[in-house]
């Protein structure tokens, strides 16, 4: 039931916004009656049509709402409801796409962005949502409110966006669809090391975007991305919850029929034309995921893919990374030497994953004193409590 809901819930949002052009107030009618659901159905059992169901009982909502208001908004809202489309209406509309990119519409912020599309779209309730970031749910409530009306004021209308803007809007939403799944695979605080409830969810919503545009392969690419990258997961943390890094894992622990799918994915997508950046670093995932053991790892592929990437999109996580496989290739030296080359980069400045790098080459370069150093400082930066003890372990083996 609960995996209906959420397929259901941007359908009804999509349906009544149509209707009544109110997208902050039919989102919040939606989720009473998201709610209602929730309560009722398993005792009374799901309506043979689910989402008129909930188009109404959400319309009901809207218009004891709009009761409050003047007779005249209230005799035109009434009448609105009377309108309200019926069940094999309701059941074959699907605005769904069309809500996705409203909540990713470019006046919002990045964690605004986040929360509307886990809410609206991903039909998770405002406690859930911050639970998983870590707030508390009342400025959880007041970030998708102000987001509702940072909308209202753009002046965005219920429409997919031109041809002339869609390609922009796309990347927007597939950016945010890629910080859920990160956000939910490696987790920026507290004592999980994941939350398989937001990868879960990422995965979900891409798919869906997938079936939406089946002709975007960048799509595609994130989608296999995702696949590729979450198939490990069941490896990634020890029996006590710690980090374990992807040299360490154990790989019969991986998910086969995850990286097939994933493999297939970006393979279809990389032979369909140009490449983006999602299907270079599906690529990457794929050549980890497809190694037998760490010490099979093809890093001169993994290093001209990174190659790829720095030109279709240069950033300092892509020379992050990058660094890595330079090291591998060339040795470590080399690859600390592409390090050094972030050291003025302000957007590395307050994140652990410079540091932690760092002292991984520096391990490998056999300087002990500077990967403990390099170690401890990473530690304190990050708010994950698995990663931050794997990097405090990591220092303590290398002595005081």
């Amino acid at each position: 039931m609960e995996v209906l809901l959420r397929e259901l819930a941007p359908q009804v949002i999509g349906l009544l916004v149509r209707k009544h052009r109110q997208f902050d107030a039919c989102e919040d009618a939606v989720q009473e009656a998201l709610l209602s659901a929730a309560q009722q159905w398993p005792e009374q059992g799901i309506p043979d049509s689910p989402k008129s169901w909930l188009a109404t009982v959400a319309s009901r909502r809207l218009v004891d709402e709009w009761r409050s208001e003047s007779a005249r908004r209230r005799r035109e809202e009434n009448s609105a409801l009377m309108d309200l489309a019926g069940p094999g209406e309701a059941s074959t509309s699907d605005d769904t796409l069309t809500v996705l990119f409203l909540c990713c519409h470019p006046s919002l912020s990045a964690p605004s962005q986040l929360a509307l599309t886990l809410r609206a779209v991903g039909g998770l309730t405002t406690g859930e949502i911050a639970n998983a970031f870590l707030v508390p749910e009342s400025t959880l409530a007041q970030r998708i409110s102000r987001a509702k009306q940072t909308i209202k004021k753009a002046g965005a209308e219920f429409v997919l966006p031109p041809a002339g803007e869609l390609a922009e809007r796309l990347r927007v939403v597939l950016q945010v669809l890629y910080l859920i799944f990160n956000e939910g695979y490696t987790t920026s605080g507290g004592p999980d090391l994941h939350r398989a409830d937001l990868t879960a969810e990422a995965i979900r919503l891409t798919r869906l975007l997938r079936r939406l545009m089946p002709d975007e392969d960048e799509v595609t690419g994130l989608l296999a991305l995702m696949l590729l990258t979450d198939a490990r997961r069941d490896a990634r943390a020890g029996d006590d919850g710690s980090l374990v890094p992807l040299a360490e894992q154990d790989r019969s622990l991986w998910n086969t029929g995850t990286i097939a799918e994933g493999v297939s994915l970006v393979s279809g997508a990389l032979e369909a034309g140009p490449v983006g950046p999602y299907q270079v670093q599906a690529a990457i995932a794929a050549v980890h995921d497809e190694a037998a053991t760490a010490a099979d790892t093809d890093w001169s592929q993994i290093l001209a893919l990174y190659d790829v990437l720095e030109k279709v999109s240069p950033g300092p996580v892509v020379t992050l990374n990058r660094a890595v496989a330079v090291a591998e290739v060339n040795g470590p030296e080399a690859g600390l030497d592409l390090l050094a080359t972030l050291d003025d980069d302000s957007r590395m400045s307050q994140t652990h994953r410079l540091d932690s790098v760092r002292g991984h080459l520096l391990e490998l370069a056999g300087d002990a004193v500077a990967a403990r150093e390099a170690y401890l400082r990473a530690a304190r930066k990050t708010a994950s409590e698995p990663e931050k003890q794997y990097l405090t372990r990591r220092a303590e083996r290398l002595g005081s």
